[in-house]
């Protein structure tokens, strides 16, 4: 979707730079994206070769019982990550990502006393899914070329 609004070339310092901007921002916006999966995909696929193995952690946070909630973590991040880097169903695998992202910040800052240092990632890794949960996929996406959006 390209409907951002850009800047008018008179509110830029170098007003000859707003066709610029204007044609690299579907670029950008999908580079981001895919950046953002293939990146959700490596992290998860450690998760995803032993799905039950965070049993303990999420039980740790309150999580009951880890034996469903391990592989629904793991599959959140692998196969989450690969929809949100393919553009398909974009919208509610970065919500579960958002989501995913906010427990490790909780987990990070609160449960190991870390502080911003600790849940820096997180916090970044969440505001970059939840930008992708609202504004969904843009038109370099399978769901722009299926025409249908979540």
């Amino acid at each position: 979707m390209s409907d951002t609004p850009q800047p008018s070339s008179s509110s830029l310092f170098v007003p000859a730079l707003g066709g610029l901007y204007a044609s690299l921002s579907p670029f950008a916006e999908t580079l981001l994206r895919v950046v953002v999966g293939v990146l959700l995909v490596t992290h998860g696929f450690g998760k995803i070769t032993n799905p039950f193995g965070a049993a303990g952690m999420v039980e740790s946070l309150g999580f009951y019982p880890g034996v469903f909630w391990s592989p629904l973590l793991s599959a959140t991040e692998f196969f989450g990550g690969i929809l949100i880097a393919i553009g398909l169903l974009t919208r509610p695998a970065a919500f579960a990502g958002t989501i995913v992202l906010l427990v490790t910040v909780y987990f990070h800052w609160i449960v190991k006393a870390e502080g911003l240092a600790g849940a820096e990632k997180s916090i970044i890794w969440a505001a970059a899914l939840f930008f992708f949960a609202i504004r969904g996929a843009n038109a370099h996406s399978i769901d722009a070329k299926i025409g249908r959006q979540f």
